[in-house]
């Protein structure tokens, strides 16, 4: 498994200098940066559109990706990927069809990734794994930032971790909610290849590089003796 990386969650960003954020956050050495897109339905805030993010995509060449927290997936789709997100997350919650979501996806020549929440299990995962490229592990319940990590979904990433080894399938595993110096190490020891993190890295006291940094350093950490 790879080094895990770190991906930058813009939820909690100044939105009155947002492109500058996004530039700030490439510059920082994340590996991704991740647009929550909420529809005030499926979860209670409203965040960005695709004419949002599209006007963000010229600030760095950092990859985004977009995690549709949103009732209705799939109308969405192409226009994200128009905006110049390489990869579109949809919650298994509100995929009813999900082989379609994710192939209709990888049609528009974009990177396919599935969310499941705290409380849904992963079963649904077996049957759609040659449709995807990762599992997005919520560790937090879906609709705010700043939330605390909940550490029993370590269980739950150990088994996304195994179902895909066993597979074959090149799906990485991602995981979103809570993740600090405090949190990334224990999300990376189970399984995890890319962190998502939001108020860590955009409200550091030294800055968006030394946040990355931080938590790199976090993940890197050998197992203690005691």
């Amino acid at each position: 498994m790879t080094q895990p990386r770190v991906v930058a969650s813009v939820l909690g960003a100044d939105y009155a200098r947002l492109g500058e954020e996004v530039a700030e956050l490439g510059d920082a050495g994340v590996a991704r940066i991740q647009w929550d897109i909420m529809d005030g339905c499926f979860v209670p805030n409203v965040t960005f559109g695709p004419d949002v993010v599209g006007a963000c995509r010229q600030y760095s060449q950092v990859p985004f990706e977009a995690h549709l927290m949103v009732r209705d997936p799939d109308p969405m789709l192409a226009d994200f990927a128009s905006a110049g997100c390489e990869t579109i997350i949809v919650h298994v919650e509100t995929a009813p069809h999900l082989h379609r979501t994710l192939s209709t996806i990888r049609d528009l020549g974009v990177q396919a990734g599935v969310a499941v929440n705290p409380s849904t299990p992963l079963d649904f995962a077996r049957h759609v794994l040659d449709q995807l490229d990762q599992i997005l592990i919520m560790t937090v319940n879906p609709g705010f930032g700043g939330q605390s990590y909940i550490a029993a979904m370590e269980d739950k990433i150990s088994e996304a971790r195994e179902m895909v080894d066993r597979s074959g399938f090149p799906v990485q595993i991602e995981v979103d909610g809570g993740i600090s110096p405090d949190t990334a190490r224990a999300a990376s020891r189970a399984g995890a290849q890319l962190l998502v993190a939001g108020s860590a890295v955009l409200k550091h006291s030294e800055g968006k590089r030394a946040a990355v940094a931080e938590i790199q350093r976090a993940m890197a950490s050998p197992v203690s003796s005691s």
